[in-house]
């Protein structure tokens, strides 16, 4: 297992701990952090929780190999199972971004009450040139955080960006170095230890209010088109090329 899990000072910290593999999300990991955020969500003990990777990386997404041999078949697969669990946890979840946030790497962001990114950190949602379409309800969020031009750049043609672009789109709070950045995330999170719990979660409550079912349908929508799209010839080249190490080709497709 990469996922390690720990409960210190009233912080349930979930760690992406796959270094090797530059953190690349499996379905085992993604199965083990839903577990986690629903026992946090239900430990009175717990006030926040703390998602960390390792220095340099936070997550490059999914691991490509497994996804492939396993892909989400069901919409109650671990990968969106994880996905109802973030958006669903009513205690503030607070993300420290050690490096680079690739695809899921960066949507889970979105679902994030509090987020602070390395300066070193590299953000992109490379879906489309995968064959794939957005995730995570960013295909709804996005646009509404940065207009559809923006969205349009980072979602459509998957542009990087860097982690001042990342406190400009209002994905995250602040930019630390890197060695800080983990650190400055924990004491963030700890100060809810001196906050009343029960209006901390009633206030998170009401500021997802009116967006949580429009989320909750934009990712099941997404779900439908992004499993078929796994499948699809695009996404195919896509991969193949990926495992090749070589540019795709997709002048074939209309």
């Amino acid at each position: 297992m990469s996922i390690k899990t720990a409960t210190l000072k009233g912080v349930a910290t979930i760690e992406m701990a796959r270094p090797q593999k530059k953190n690349a999300l499996t379905t085992e990991m993604y199965a083990a952090m839903a577990v986690a955020l629903k026992a946090a969500d239900a430990d009175a003990a717990v006030r926040a929780v703390l998602i960390v990777g390792q220095p340099g990386v936070f997550t490059s997404g999914n691991d490509i190999d497994d996804f492939m041999n396993r892909p989400p078949a069901t919409l109650d697969a671990p990968l969106f199972d994880f996905m109802r669990a973030l958006v669903g946890c009513a205690k503030p979840v607070v993300a420290a971004v050690t490096g680079a946030a690739i695809g899921i790497g960066t949507t889970m962001l979105l679902h994030c009450d509090l987020v602070y990114v390395s300066d070193e950190a590299r953000l992109a949602m490379p879906f489309a040139s995968l064959g794939l379409v957005p995730e995570f309800a960013s295909s709804l969020i996005m646009p509404v955080l940065v207009g559809h031009a923006q969205a349009a750049e980072k979602l459509l043609l998957g542009d990087p960006f860097t982690a001042e672009d990342a406190v400009e789109m209002r994905i995250a709070n602040a930019v630390l170095p890197a060695g800080e950045v983990a650190r400055h995330a924990r004491r963030m999170a700890e100060r809810f230890n001196s906050l009343p719990p029960g209006a901390v979660r009633e206030s998170k409550r009401l500021m997802r209010r009116a967006s949580q079912a429009a989320v909750l349908e934009a990712i099941d929508a997404e779900a439908e088109v992004f499993r078929l799209r796994l499948s699809s010839p695009e996404a195919t080249e896509a991969f193949s090329a990926f495992f090749q190490k070589r540019k795709p080709d997709f002048s074939a497709f209309g």
